[in-house]
């Protein structure tokens, strides 16, 4: 009798070590367990339009992994889909980042702002779980030395500067030099480090930033005083930052206001070159320039996944949702690499990915430097033309020819 007792006890300690090694980090080393994946968006408030499309997209390519067969390397283990609601707030952001990791999930994709981007960034670097950023472009998030943060879309630095650039070579390419702006810009870190660093490449591209105009994105209702400013500026071309509400908004007040400048042109803002902006602006939107991050509209396979997705959810699939998606293949990537779910090995194989896209307009695949950022990512161009956006720059991207000078209010100056 006491022989089959200790024969018990140890089976049971033997099936807790099992357990054990299993939890804190879900990892996983067959296809017996699931391997669950945080996703981490504004479900709700001013941001909620984006926050859940970039949540349906990450539930999308998890169950897209799962009916190809998962991840081979551990027995055909299955991707789990765990959502959370930052609200667009860093201390909920933080919190929710925790809860996941307590249930056990492997890695976070998210959040779609740079503020709440930090937060997370600092949770999953205290608990070692890595962090796939899909939108957030502060720079400052990668430059704390941080090793389980990776960002796919471009910084701050390279939206800012490829934007100055894009805009020189754009003007002068169709023989109206841009020689001076007015910067209108969401006043958290994503507006001002996009702005800081166009300001530095416009200058030294002998393009004048003669006024910064900030707002609160969040609180804002209207930006007729903004664009007042800016007219009063008089400045050649009126740039921009921020997120699709806020950008309706300037939309509408510049249509009112109609500022004699050649163009209006967006920097990192998240909405001109959205493909909902020509109906929700109407006539207001047209010609409106937007250098951003973007999904590659040459793509047949881009193509596909968007129309898969409007059809799954009835609505558009935007850029920052197929981020999203590409963070979940970036994961699965190197889960099937790393033959491992344990977080560490995890984090070592994402550091290691070269992982080809078609989604995207990156001249290389998806590569992560010391800090974690993706060294390939790069905006493109587009512009609101005949009421559609097209990509219109650089040219081997380029859909239509970019018209410029233009703007909804004067074909011209």
């Amino acid at each position: 009798m006491r022989t089959r007792v200790q024969a018990t006890l140890l089976m049971v300690a033997a099936a807790l070590v099992v357990v054990a090694c299993g939890g804190g980090g879900g990892a996983s080393q067959g296809g017996s367990e699931t391997i669950k994946i945080g996703s981490l968006h504004p479900l709700t408030g001013p941001l909620a339009v984006d926050g859940k499309r970039m949540d349906q997209a990450v539930k999308m390519a998890i169950e897209d992994i799962n009916k190809a067969g998962g991840i081979e390397a551990l027995d055909g283990a299955k991707l789990e889909f765990i959502s959370g609601d930052t609200k667009g707030e860093p201390e909920t952001a933080s919190s929710e980042a925790q809860r996941m990791i307590d249930e056990g999930a492997v890695a976070l994709v998210g959040p779609y702002t740079s503020a709440t981007a930090a937060t997370i960034a600092r949770t999953a670097e205290r608990s070692q779980v890595p962090f796939i950023i899909d939108v957030a472009t502060a720079d400052s998030i990668l430059a704390q030395g941080y090793r389980y943060t990776f960002r796919i879309q471009p910084g701050s630095q390279t939206m800012g500067e490829y934007g100055a650039r894009y805009l020189k070579e754009i003007s002068e390419a169709q023989g109206s030099p841009v020689e001076s702006v007015a910067y209108i810009h969401e006043s958290s870190e994503f507006g001002t480090s996009v702005f800081e660093a166009f300001q530095k490449e416009a200058q030294r591209l002998g393009i004048e930033v003669v006024r910064e105009i900030t707002y609160d994105a969040l609180n804002v209702s209207d930006l007729t005083s903004e664009l007042t400013q800016a007219k009063a500026a008089d400045a050649d071309v009126i740039v921009a930052t921020g997120y699709y509400r806020d950008g309706l908004l300037l939309a509408q007040a510049a249509a009112n206001v109609k500022p004699d400048v050649k163009a209006v042109y967006g920097v990192a803002n998240g909405a001109f070159d959205l493909d909902t902006f020509p109906e929700d602006a109407g006539d207001n939107g047209n010609y409106y320039l937007s250098s951003n991050y973007h999904y590659d509209a040459t793509s047949d396979r881009a193509r596909k996944l968007r129309q898969r997705f409007e059809e799954r959810t009835g609505e558009s699939m935007r850029t920052a949702a197929v981020f999203s998606y590409q963070a979940v293949e970036v994961i699965a990537d190197a889960l099937e690499r790393a033959g491992s779910s344990e977080p560490q090995e995890l984090r070592d194989a994402i550091a290691e990915t070269s992982l080809q896209t078609e989604l995207f307009p990156f001249d290389g695949p998806i590569e992560f430097d010391d800090r974690g950022q993706n060294v390939n990512a790069q905006p493109i161009v587009m512009q609101v033309q005949d009421g559609e956006v097209v990509q219109v720059y650089p040219e081997k991207y380029a859909q239509e020819e970019p018209i410029f000078p233009a703007t909804p209010w004067s074909e011209g100056r």
